[in-house]
């Protein structure tokens, strides 16, 4: 009965922390010092209700240009395509600002290119310019004149936006790199420093179904001196300022995307800002909204979705950024030497996760080009490597469940002595019931934690594969057999997690009973519990733990087929 205690311990332990990753996760990836909000007394506080593009206050537009400054601009508007191996990116002239950038290798679930950039009606696009109150600047509808240097002989292509009038001066050259995800912004704004670049806010277009599940992240992150932290955007309730001191990128992330800004030369500050979205139809552009405080938000913008808008404020009247736009791909981002890799979700165990990443793309690359496959597979040897374990733990728990009947009788000797007269509890009595339980357990040679603590051991490795398979950019969009054409996504018909039900339920009635009638009902609850948990989870992760359940009763079945032709031949 000690050994189904602990064995119960390891099984709710794992519940635990599954259920924590998906209802809590942590909205840090590293500890930092403190930082304050932007104040709420500026005209760009989160208290305020107002549908401003990026701040309460009115649009502030720049000083008109110093009259010797000749005027610099375009008669009508212009886009611009720029198209590589990675990407396909639009830049306006309007405003100088990217419209679109779409990642060629990544499709969204209708089949169209993964689109990083949100359509909007109101709001700055990314590399928009805001003033020190977040408000948008007039230079965001000036018409730039544009510089378009096509690259030759592998040379990167530049493009120079020039802007000089009543809405002030400005400058904008993106580089687009030939090869690889990288680009670089530099902007200027010649006699001003009291500005900022945004980003966001948010990335993707997701759908509403997306937005609606659990496992969707929306959420800013950056890092200083070498560690990231995470604001996510339901948690988040104001403005939060970072210095920029010690900053190494900041950016904006979902669960598979990345948009992070890696300035060149120090900053003065980033502004991370909580905003509401919503459409008026789907496939209409987004309407975003600063986040109003506690006291002033009403109900419906409680039930609208958040997300994060970014803006690094140079403090200087130059900036200059590499810029990465792109999936959360582990070894793309663990290349290049800024430390982004750092946004993939890991979680504790993280160690253990990059073997077990690199072991199942070696079984898609090399043995079976099928990620579903490749997780049975996968799921297959780590059952194999456990084995020794899984073994000592079946035999403890069979050892165990021959001593029951005398541990429930030492029990039933005892009983009436645990309590005195007056019902308080015998301690003496109690000490004496263990250490005749503790004598059976030596004399029979049998270790009352053997059974459970194997188990434990197996938890680090598991729980590493299941944060594996709820993070890897490889899964999203890979099909499996059938019905499930994206192991990132939950099964549509919950065919899956039934089935993965059944077969905990199987497995469940296969282990070794418990006296104890109350534990029974325990654990014939747990396949019910999670099944309904399992129902929303990506396929991957469903078929990872279906799988291991069948190849644990396949293992119970062994061994009692094992002990019944060992009993009959004795």
């Amino acid at each position: 009965m000690e050994n189904r205690r602990l064995l119960l311990a390891a099984v709710l332990s794992l519940g635990v922390l599954i259920v924590w990753q998906v209802l809590f996760p942590p909205p840090k990836t590293a500890v930092v010092p403190q930082l304050a909000p932007v104040s709420s007394g500026t005209p760009a506080a989160a208290g305020s209700a107002t549908s401003s593009p990026v701040s309460a206050g009115p649009t502030a537009a720049a000083p008109a240009p110093a009259a010797a400054v000749e005027p610099v601009h375009a008669e009508s508007e212009q886009t611009l395509t720029i198209e590589t191996a990675e990407y396909r990116a639009q830049l306006s002239n309007k405003g100088a600002q990217v419209t679109s950038f779409q990642l060629k290798k990544h499709k969204e679930f209708d089949g169209t290119p993964v689109e990083l950039v949100r359509q909007r009606d109101g709001w700055p696009y990314p590399f928009g310019l805001v003033g020190p109150h977040q408000e948008s600047l007039e230079l965001n509808k000036a018409l730039f004149s544009v510089e378009d240097r096509e690259g030759k002989n592998g040379e990167p292509r530049s493009v120079t936006f020039r802007y000089a009038g009543p809405e002030g001066r400005a400058e904008k050259t993106f580089t687009f790199r030939p090869n690889g995800p990288l680009f670089d912004v530099e902007v200027t704004l010649p006699g001003r420093t009291d500005w900022g670049v945004v980003a966001g806010p948010g990335v993707r277009n997701p759908t509403p179904e997306e937005r609606k599940s659990r496992f969707a992240q929306h959420s800013g992150v950056y890092s200083t001196g070498g560690q990231a932290t995470v604001l996510d955007a339901a948690a988040a309730k104001a403005d939060l300022e970072v210095p920029g001191t010690g900053l190494d990128w900041a950016g904006l992330e979902d669960t598979y995307f990345l948009a992070a800004l890696i300035p060149s030369q120090p900053v003065a500050k980033i502004i991370l800002r909580p905003v509401l979205d919503e459409q008026a139809a789907p496939g209409a552009p987004m309407h975003f909204t600063p986040l109003p405080g506690k006291d002033e938000i009403t109900d419906a913008q409680k039930a609208l979705s958040r997300d994060i808008a970014l803006a690094v404020m140079p403090g200087s009247e130059r900036t200059k950024m590499a810029v990465y736009w792109g999936a959360k791909h582990y070894q793309t981002l663990a290349s290049m030497p800024y430390g982004l890799e750092r946004t993939v979700k890991w979680g504790t165990f993280r160690i253990l996760v990059g073997p077990l990443l690199a072991g199942l793309n070696w079984i898609y690359g090399h043995v079976v080009h099928n990620y579903g496959w490749a997780i049975i597979l996968m799921t297959f040897l780590i059952k194999l490597l456990l084995l020794p374990l899984t073994h000592k733990s079946y035999v403890s728990m069979k050892k165990m469940q021959v001593l029951n009947p005398r541990m429930q009788a030492i029990r039933d000797k005892w009983r009436p002595k645990l309590k005195d007269k007056k019902g308080r509890p015998d301690l003496e009595a109690q000490r004496k019931m263990n250490e005749e339980i503790n004598a059976l357990f030596k004399s029979e040679g049998v270790n009352p934690a053997g059974g459970c603590l194997p188990m434990l051991l197996q938890l680090p490795l598991l729980y590493a594969f299941y944060n594996l398979l709820s993070t890897a950019i490889e899964l999203r969009g890979a099909p499996w057999i059938g019905w499930i054409h994206d192991l990132s996504h939950f099964d549509p018909y919950y065919i899956l997690p039934i089935v993965m039900g059944a077969a905990q339920l199987i497995q469940q009635r296969m282990m070794p009973a418990s006296g104890d009638a109350m534990q029974r009902k325990i654990f014939l609850l747990m396949p019910i519990f999670f099944t309904v948990l399992f129902l929303q989870f990506p396929s991957g992760l469903v078929l990872y733990w279906l799988v291991n359940n069948v190849l644990t009763i396949a293992q119970q079945a062994i061994y009692e087929h094992l002990k019944t032709r060992k009993a009959a031949a004795a």
